[in-house]
């Protein structure tokens, strides 16, 4: 079962059908005025009306790119060139797609300002908190519509209301097709894979009035935004699949909805010690996310494909950085152990109950070769310190956390577990862990002060 649309969707049958026409029909030169270089024009503007339509703007306003990552750094970087007088300062969420982060990286390695605002641990902004972050010279927001990992929609619209004549640019990669895109953006940018059309065709919208101005060279395809030659027949495609997703979302975001709803509930209920991340209430209808304790990520993944399932995680091991999820440690919940599903339309409820039954079976699978025992052990007899020191130090994460899981009952209520460890995702973990188990994260020491040669000492409190 596929259960990973959040990445990328199946080719959509109507975006076949449509890329087979337009192969045709469309691959002359539409800037041309021969009569094939016509008939490609006529299939481009048609396509553009199309997602303009769907979106909600002008079709003028809408250049095709050749990915959604391209539209993000194009509209970021178009944005803050073609405000320049104002300012250099940019704001965006913490938890946006790595596309933003990368670009705004660059920007303030160029001399920019920077500002990443803060989420709840469901992954949401304040809209007063996003808006307290502007600056007179603020030359652009940046805000996703919904989160890529977790699902959390945010408040687009309220926040929007709230920057004044800064242009917000909206990343509506995750939301556009499935759900009506938000009011209140200057700009956007979408990616046709994601809702099913072939890959390699982005969207960028600007809103006329918007200051823009292309940081590449010029070039006049696209309205001046992007350069080089337009893949018109996967054009043609993205714009049939966006227009029969969004049809059909209507009937289908209920349903995904309550399958969802189901995972939700009952996946705390099947497996111990779990926790679900994201907003409970306001998510995409299709997608979530559950944090499992001492569990390898990777490991789990492959259980699970073995088993019949293609899920994805934000867990730091299956990142090609071998660092914790930005996201993740941005909420402040577990970055290991993590399990992302997000269905694609037409998934059979009997699909979600064979996952529901194999998932307890798997987890407890990965967690079997750790020898964790969750009780205290027979033979630990009464506490007999306050205070317990656990050498973690060259153990990757998880591991760290499960020694702390394993030990801590070895302290009475009131006593200090020091954990010393050398993996950054100790610093994430450790009070994520806290936070799930209700016991009390007391900060962070220097190694050294508890004997370690290296690394850092985490501080927890048993409190139960």
């Amino acid at each position: 079962m596929y259960f990973d649309v959040a990445s990328t969707a199946p080719l959509h049958p109507v975006a076949r059908q449509a890329l087979t026409a337009a192969l045709d029909e469309g691959w002359a030169d539409p800037a041309r005025l021969y009569r094939s270089g016509r008939q490609a024009r006529m299939l481009l503007d048609a396509a553009r009306e199309t997602v303009a339509e769907v979106l909600g703007c002008r079709a003028d306003e809408i250049s095709f790119t050749a990915s959604g990552t391209q539209a993000v750094h194009l509209g970021v970087l178009g944005a803050l060139h073609g405000n320049r007088r104002r300012g250099r300062h940019l704001v965006h969420s913490a938890v946006e797609h790595s596309s933003v982060l990368h670009t705004a990286e660059r920007h303030e390695a160029a001399g920019g300002g920077v500002t990443a605002v803060p989420v709840d641990r469901h992954g949401r902004i304040d809209p007063a908190a996003f808006a307290a972050a502007l600056r007179p010279d603020t030359a652009l927001a940046v805000l996703q519509s919904a989160n890529h990992e977790v699902g959390t929609v945010q408040p687009v619209a309220e926040t929007a209301a709230r920057c004044g004549d800064v242009p917000l640019l909206v990343d509506a990669a995750q939301s556009a097709g499935r759900v009506d895109v938000p009011a209140g953006w200057s700009l956007l940018a979408a990616s046709a894979h994601k809702w099913g059309g072939p890959a390699g065709v982005g969207v960028l919208a600007v809103r006329k009035g918007v200051r823009y101005a292309s940081p590449l060279p010029a070039d006049e395809r696209e309205g001046g935004r992007v350069p080089g030659y337009v893949n018109v027949p996967a054009i043609v495609a993205a714009a049939a699949s966006l227009r029969a997703v969004r049809a059909e979302a209507e009937r289908e975001n209920a349903r995904l909805h309550e399958l969802v709803e189901r995972i939700r509930a009952r996946v705390p209920r099947l497996v111990p010690e779990v926790e679900v991340v994201g907003d409970p209430v306001r998510r995409l209808p299709h997608l979530v996310t559950f944090s499992c304790l001492y569990v390898d990520g990777e490991v789990l993944l492959g259980e699970l494909d073995r088993a019949g399932f293609a899920v994805s995680s934000g867990s730091s091991c299956t990142s090609s950085t071998l660092t914790p999820s930005h996201v993740l440690a941005a909420m402040g919940v577990l970055t290991e152990g993590n399990v992302r599903v997000s269905l694609p339309f037409g998934t059979a409820e009997a699909d979600v109950e064979r996952f529901l039954a194999v998932l307890p079976e798997v987890v407890a699978g990965v967690r079997a070769p750790l020898g964790l025992d969750l009780a205290l052990p027979a033979d630990a007899g009464e506490p007999s310190d306050r205070t317990l020191v656990l050498d973690a130090l060259g153990k990757r994460c998880p591991l760290p956390v499960i020694e702390l899981a394993k030990r801590i009952g070895e302290v009475p209520v009131g006593g200090t577990v020091v954990v010393l460890a050398d993996d950054e995702a100790a610093r994430l973990d450790v009070p994520a862990w806290c936070g799930m188990r209700g016991q009390e994260y007391l900060g962070e020491a220097p190694a050294a002060e508890y004997g370690g040669d290296r690394g850092s000492a985490y501080l927890v409190r048993r409190v139960s």
